[in-house]
């Protein structure tokens, strides 16, 4: 009778998980797990390679900056996204031009990167549902991430359960080197620069209101205390009304996730934009950074990719220093090189960026930091270096794995394919 009455429960929880997937019920962090299982049974995918994307369409801007370069990929070896959220299935396919799948089940991920010889599985956060595709092993599994910054997650120890991971510059290599233990990042981190900004150019545009620009683009809250790095709560308002009363214009672009774990954040959002309608500001709306990047002459920001990848402009930028004690930097020389603000110094933003855009005395400084960062900038380069990590990736899996099927085989006893990884470059 108990065994009967477990059975039923399941039953019922199994049908009540599928009617608040079907009917978008689920709380918005969670993948709907509304797959394409059935359909693919027996099918496999396009080309080489795959990208894992597990999470819900609020984390959609992660991958967004890979499309262009993605395009490239799958023109050279094919590319499918596979998801586990139908919804974030859904706006991929209308927004990437790329095949996407969804699959739910485990089983059906394992069977199908086996059955369609996928040689790499590419991946732009840590997300922990990660590990569905993680446990394949006839496939290299290669972190790419969505960006490269002194964010302590940039060296989170959740890198070693990537083969090999593509990074920026030698900057990405020596941060690792210096706060992940036991990892070798010389042998296992790839520079390949920031193809995205290759495809992304953006000319440098007139000054909309005839007055210098500044880009504010704060990060999110975060998803724990240590990564707190946002100036929006704690800088915002201040800054934002230091540098209007400087007679500068101020162009705000929030993070996509903004207000989504802590509540105060949305709300320091409605104060700043308030702030803006009230004093000319303008708020950035439907455009790429690098829209943002063209118009303005100088970036202040927080502890985050978008420093990094301002580099490329040569014009001047300020960090924020995080007011939470809890944050802690993965500090790299950008840190050094630049104005850092506190919230203490916030009022008084509006003097120290008129005067840093008036007089830029650090830009030798930040040129010369600019290859240590993103390697060679010169356009096409870095597309160049990623095509060619991922097909170097791509030959050293089908060595390896043939090395493995002939050990299971019996034909290679004594040649297996342990032991740290070769650099794929050579």
């Amino acid at each position: 009778m108990a065994a009967r009455g477990n059975s039923l429960r399941r039953r019922v929880r199994s049908l009540g998980g599928r009617l608040l997937r079907r009917y978008r019920l689920l709380p918005g962090g969670m993948p709907d797990g509304l797959g394409d299982d059935e359909a693919l049974r027996d099918a496999s995918l396009e080309g080489d390679v795959i990208v894992y994307f597990p999470d819900t369409a609020d984390s959609l801007y992660q991958l967004r900056g890979w499309y262009g370069p993605l395009r490239e990929l799958h023109a050279a070896q094919g590319v499918t996204i596979v998801c586990m959220d139908s919804r974030t299935a859904a706006a991929l396919r209308e927004e990437s031009g790329l095949p996407v799948v969804t699959i739910a089940l485990d089983a059906t991920l394992d069977a199908i990167i086996l059955r369609s010889d996928t040689k790499l599985v590419l991946y732009v956060n840590f997300n922990p549902l990660n590990t569905a595709a993680l446990r394949s092993r006839s496939a290299i599994h290669v972190s790419i991430l969505h960006g490269d910054s002194d964010k302590s997650v940039s060296v989170s120890n959740q890198v070693k359960a990537y083969d090999y991971s593509l990074v920026a510059g030698q900057a990405a290599i020596d941060r690792l080197e210096r706060y992940t233990s036991l990892f070798d990042a010389p042998a296992r981190a790839i520079p390949v620069g920031r193809p995205a900004l290759d495809l992304e150019r953006v000319p440098r545009s007139p000054r909309p209101n005839g007055r210098p620009v500044v880009l504010y683009a704060p990060t999110w809250e975060g998803g724990q205390a240590s990564v707190g790095y946002s100036s929006l709560h704690t800088h915002g308002v201040t800054a934002v009304r230091a540098l209007l009363a400087e007679g500068l214009d101020v162009l705000y672009r929030p993070h996509p996730l903004t207000g989504v774990r802590v509540p105060a954040f949305g709300e320091a959002d409605a104060a700043v934009r308030s702030e803006l309608a009230a004093g000319g500001g303008r708020v950035s709306e439907g455009r790429t950074l690098q829209e943002d990047f063209a118009e303005a002459d100088l970036l202040l920001c927080d502890v985050s990719a978008v420093a990094n990848d301002w580099l490329l402009t040569t014009r001047p930028l300020i960090i924020t220093r995080s007011s939470d004690p809890e944050a802690h930097d993965a500090a790299t020389e950008l840190l050094g090189a630049v104005p850092r603000l506190a919230e203490s110094e916030a009022g008084q933003v509006g003097h120290l960026a008129g005067d840093l855009i008036a007089h830029d005395t650090r830009f030798e400084e930040r040129r010369e930091l600019t290859e240590y960062y993103l390697g060679d900038t010169t356009p096409g380069a870095s597309m160049q270096r990623f095509l060619d990590a991922c097909r170097h990736l791509s030959a050293r899996r089908d060595e390896l794995w043939a090395r493995i099927r002939a050990h299971e085989s019996g034909d290679g006893a004594g040649h297996g394919a342990g032991g740290a990884p070769a650099d794929p470059t050579r």
